[in-house]
This record gives C-alpha cells, structure tokens and sequence, in this order.
C-alpha cells in the first residue's frame, strides 16, 4: 500500500526554502481512488481501539481527520494556531527550530476520560503533534493513537511522540 500511495505523492524540490524536500498530498487528494486507499489504510490502523473523538491538527490534518471522525462515527475536533477558534480555547507552546509556537483547541471539546485519536498529514521533528497530544491530556482526554499519511523518518519525529502508539502510512528515509 505505501509504495501505491507514494506514486500520488508530488516532491517539490526547494519548497518553502532552499533544501526542504516538500512532499505535497494535493496531487492524492485529487484521486478519488487514492483518497479512498489512504482513508481505508488508517482505519486499519484503529482496529481494536475505543476512540471518542478525533483531533485533526490545522490543516492538512483536518482533511483526512474528518474523514476518519465520519467513518468512526465519532467527534471531529480541530487544532488550529491562536486566534482562529471563536470560543474560549486551552493552548500548548511548543519550540520551533527558530523560536516558538501554540497551538489551541476550544476548551469545551474534550470531555475527561475521552479516547481520542490524533490525526495529521505529515510527521516531521513531531513538535506539533506532541503539542496537541499535551494539549489533549491538559483537557481531560487520552491519546489512543496519533497516525499520520506520511512520515519523514529521518527527522525523528516520533521520539517526541515515544508515549504513544504512532502510525503513519507513508514514510521517507531521506530528503531525496
């Protein structure tokens, strides 16, 4: 299935900045097939798992979340930088490789002892992700799993994410 998947994924060289290899999931969003091939992949992923609600991290996050939130037949909540929930709202700080960042989510969207699966496109270095994941657990809610389309392996992402069950469909070992 990852080898399928790859071929939908578009590499731009040099995007946003001079030596990122930017993996773009536009061109599988395009294919009703691959959409469909990418969402059966993570349901896989939940087989056995009790999950409340899921969290979508903004905002690639959010396409593929609501779609498992939907197939679930769960809550979709989403994760999104500061100021764009219209409600009262609980954040996490997390470390950027040159300064900082916050993520929010509204304060009423998890209730205590929800299970709740976190979904995004893309692990990189996993700062966001284990934001939200604190982020989740500082409003009452466990993380079951955090799954991902894709995984950049070689940045290490998932040792921030070491306290939870990761998943990822895709993964690239380089920036090549």
């Amino acid at each position: 299935m990852q080898e399928e998947l790859k071929t939908y994924i578009r590499s731009i060289k040099d995007f946003p900045v001079k030596g990122i290899m930017f993996r773009d999931i536009t061109t599988l969003l395009k294919e009703p097939k691959a959409i469909s091939k990418t969402i059966k992949a993570l349901l896989t992923f939940t087989n056995g798992i009790k999950i409340d609600k899921v969290v979508g991290i903004e905002s690639r996050g959010f396409i593929f979340g609501s779609l498992l939130a939907q197939k679930l037949d769960v809550g979709f909540i989403l994760a999104r930088k500061p100021g764009k929930l219209p409600a009262e709202t609980e954040s996490e700080t997390y470390q950027l490789e040159y300064g900082e960042d916050k993520i929010e989510i509204h304060k009423d969207a998890i209730s205590k002892g929800d299970k709740v699966l976190l979904h995004d496109d893309l692990l990189a270095t996993g700062g966001t992700a284990a934001a939200a994941a604190k982020l989740i657990e500082k409003l009452g809610g466990e993380v079951v799993q955090v799954s991902f389309v894709m995984e950049l392996t070689f940045l290490k992402g998932r040792e921030k994410l070491k306290s939870y069950p990761v998943k990822s469909i895709i993964t690239y070992d380089s920036e090549d």
